[in-house]
Protein backbone atom coordinates (compact mmCIF):
# COMPACT_ATOMS: atom_id res chain seq x y z
CA UNK A 1 0.00 0.00 0.00
CA UNK A 2 0.87 3.32 -0.92
CA UNK A 3 0.47 6.14 2.01
CA UNK A 4 0.36 9.55 0.74
CA UNK A 5 0.01 12.76 3.06
CA UNK A 6 -0.79 16.51 1.82
CA UNK A 7 0.27 19.19 4.18
CA UNK A 8 -0.03 23.01 3.94
CA UNK A 9 -0.29 25.57 6.32
CA UNK A 10 -3.30 24.74 8.53
CA UNK A 11 -4.92 21.59 7.08
CA UNK A 12 -8.41 23.27 6.21
CA UNK A 13 -8.00 24.90 2.74
CA UNK A 14 -5.43 23.61 0.47
CA UNK A 15 -4.61 19.78 2.02
CA UNK A 16 -7.66 18.38 2.45
CA UNK A 17 -9.04 19.59 -1.25
CA UNK A 18 -5.70 17.79 -2.29
CA UNK A 19 -7.20 15.09 0.12
CA UNK A 20 -10.04 14.99 -1.57
CA UNK A 21 -9.27 15.30 -5.22
CA UNK A 22 -6.83 12.02 -4.66
CA UNK A 23 -8.75 9.74 -2.93
CA UNK A 24 -11.71 10.97 -5.86
CA UNK A 25 -9.31 9.46 -8.44
CA UNK A 26 -8.26 6.91 -6.77
CA UNK A 27 -11.37 5.52 -6.22
CA UNK A 28 -12.57 6.04 -9.75
CA UNK A 29 -9.54 3.95 -10.86
CA UNK A 30 -10.57 1.62 -8.84
CA UNK A 31 -7.52 1.48 -6.55
CA UNK A 32 -8.74 1.76 -3.10
CA UNK A 33 -6.84 -1.06 -1.64
CA UNK A 34 -3.48 0.67 -3.07
CA UNK A 35 -3.78 4.20 -1.37
CA UNK A 36 -3.75 5.10 2.33
CA UNK A 37 -4.49 8.54 2.07
CA UNK A 38 -4.44 11.67 4.53
CA UNK A 39 -3.49 15.63 4.95
CA UNK A 40 -2.03 17.69 7.40
CA UNK A 41 -1.01 21.22 8.17
CA UNK A 42 2.84 22.64 9.68
CA UNK A 43 0.66 24.22 12.53
CA UNK A 44 -1.97 23.14 14.96
CA UNK A 45 -3.99 26.50 14.40
CA UNK A 46 -7.34 24.67 13.37
CA UNK A 47 -6.54 21.03 14.89
CA UNK A 48 -10.12 19.08 14.61
CA UNK A 49 -11.88 21.33 12.47
CA UNK A 50 -13.72 20.53 9.42
CA UNK A 51 -12.05 22.08 5.98
CA UNK A 52 -12.70 25.98 5.44
CA UNK A 53 -16.54 26.17 4.77
CA UNK A 54 -15.85 28.04 1.50
CA UNK A 55 -13.13 25.01 0.40
CA UNK A 56 -15.97 22.87 1.34
CA UNK A 57 -18.64 24.53 -0.96
CA UNK A 58 -15.81 24.46 -3.82
CA UNK A 59 -15.01 21.28 -3.65
CA UNK A 60 -18.60 20.36 -3.71
CA UNK A 61 -19.97 22.56 -6.90
CA UNK A 62 -16.88 20.42 -7.95
CA UNK A 63 -18.38 17.10 -7.08
CA UNK A 64 -16.24 16.24 -4.24
CA UNK A 65 -17.36 15.83 -0.48
CA UNK A 66 -14.62 16.72 1.77
CA UNK A 67 -15.11 14.76 5.38
CA UNK A 68 -11.30 15.44 7.14
CA UNK A 69 -10.47 17.05 10.32
CA UNK A 70 -7.25 19.13 10.63
CA UNK A 71 -4.67 17.64 12.18
CA UNK A 72 -0.85 18.48 12.64
CA UNK A 73 1.87 17.52 11.00
CA UNK A 74 3.76 14.76 13.09
CA UNK A 75 7.36 14.03 12.90
CA UNK A 76 6.20 10.06 13.29
CA UNK A 77 4.23 10.89 9.51
CA UNK A 78 7.87 10.76 7.86
CA UNK A 79 7.33 7.14 9.08
CA UNK A 80 3.89 6.68 8.76
CA UNK A 81 4.05 8.01 4.61
CA UNK A 82 5.68 6.80 1.69
CA UNK A 83 4.93 10.19 0.49
CA UNK A 84 4.67 13.82 1.48
CA UNK A 85 3.28 16.62 -0.63
CA UNK A 86 3.68 19.80 0.84
CA UNK A 87 1.69 23.20 -0.91
CA UNK A 88 4.34 25.71 -0.76
CA UNK A 89 7.82 26.88 -0.15
CA UNK A 90 7.06 27.74 3.13
CA UNK A 91 5.32 23.97 4.46
CA UNK A 92 8.11 22.32 2.66
CA UNK A 93 11.16 24.25 4.59
CA UNK A 94 9.01 23.38 7.84
CA UNK A 95 8.43 20.01 7.47
CA UNK A 96 12.20 19.56 5.61
CA UNK A 97 13.20 20.96 9.19
CA UNK A 98 11.67 17.87 11.12
CA UNK A 99 13.14 15.34 8.74
CA UNK A 100 14.58 12.52 10.62
CA UNK A 101 18.87 11.86 10.61
CA UNK A 102 18.18 8.11 8.88
CA UNK A 103 16.57 9.35 5.38
CA UNK A 104 15.93 5.19 4.56
CA UNK A 105 12.81 5.65 7.70
CA UNK A 106 10.77 8.50 5.69
CA UNK A 107 9.07 8.87 3.18
CA UNK A 108 9.44 11.47 0.35
CA UNK A 109 8.87 15.40 0.53
CA UNK A 110 8.20 16.98 -2.75
CA UNK A 111 6.18 20.14 -3.75
CA UNK A 112 2.41 18.97 -4.78
CA UNK A 113 3.21 21.51 -8.25
CA UNK A 114 5.77 19.22 -8.80
CA UNK A 115 3.14 17.29 -10.65
CA UNK A 116 1.95 20.10 -12.26
CA UNK A 117 2.68 20.02 -16.15
CA UNK A 118 2.08 23.41 -16.32
CA UNK A 119 4.05 25.06 -13.68
CA UNK A 120 6.14 22.52 -11.67
CA UNK A 121 7.79 23.55 -8.91
CA UNK A 122 5.41 26.38 -8.39
CA UNK A 123 3.33 27.28 -4.94
CA UNK A 124 0.00 26.51 -4.54
CA UNK A 125 -1.43 29.78 -3.71
CA UNK A 126 -3.23 30.06 -0.17
CA UNK A 127 -6.86 31.34 -1.12
CA UNK A 128 -7.80 31.62 2.53
CA UNK A 129 -7.77 35.43 2.16
CA UNK A 130 -9.13 35.96 -0.89
CA UNK A 131 -12.64 35.55 -2.99
CA UNK A 132 -14.18 32.95 -4.62
CA UNK A 133 -12.09 32.85 -7.71
CA UNK A 134 -9.00 31.86 -5.89
CA UNK A 135 -10.42 28.65 -4.26
CA UNK A 136 -11.56 27.86 -8.04
CA UNK A 137 -7.82 28.42 -9.02
CA UNK A 138 -6.95 26.18 -6.24
CA UNK A 139 -8.64 23.53 -7.17
CA UNK A 140 -7.95 23.10 -11.08
CA UNK A 141 -4.14 23.25 -10.11
CA UNK A 142 -4.76 20.48 -6.96
CA UNK A 143 -7.04 18.82 -9.56
CA UNK A 144 -4.18 18.74 -12.43
CA UNK A 145 -2.09 17.51 -9.87
CA UNK A 146 -3.25 15.15 -8.55
CA UNK A 147 -4.01 13.85 -11.47
CA UNK A 148 -0.55 13.92 -12.73
CA UNK A 149 0.80 12.41 -9.09
CA UNK A 150 -1.87 9.24 -9.87
CA UNK A 151 -0.26 8.86 -13.11
CA UNK A 152 3.41 8.92 -12.16
CA UNK A 153 2.69 6.42 -8.86
CA UNK A 154 1.38 4.03 -11.19
CA UNK A 155 3.26 4.04 -13.92
CA UNK A 156 6.20 3.39 -11.09
CA UNK A 157 8.06 6.68 -11.44
CA UNK A 158 8.22 7.50 -7.85
CA UNK A 159 8.68 4.30 -5.65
Amino acid sequence: MTRVLFVCLGNICRSPLAEGLFIAKVRAAGLETKYLIDSAGTSSYHEGALADPRTRENARQNGIELVSRSRPFRKQDFVDFDIILTMDRNNYTNVKRLEPTFPEEIGRVFMMRDFDLMSPGSDVPDPYYGGNEGFQRVFDILDQSTTELLKQLESGKLL
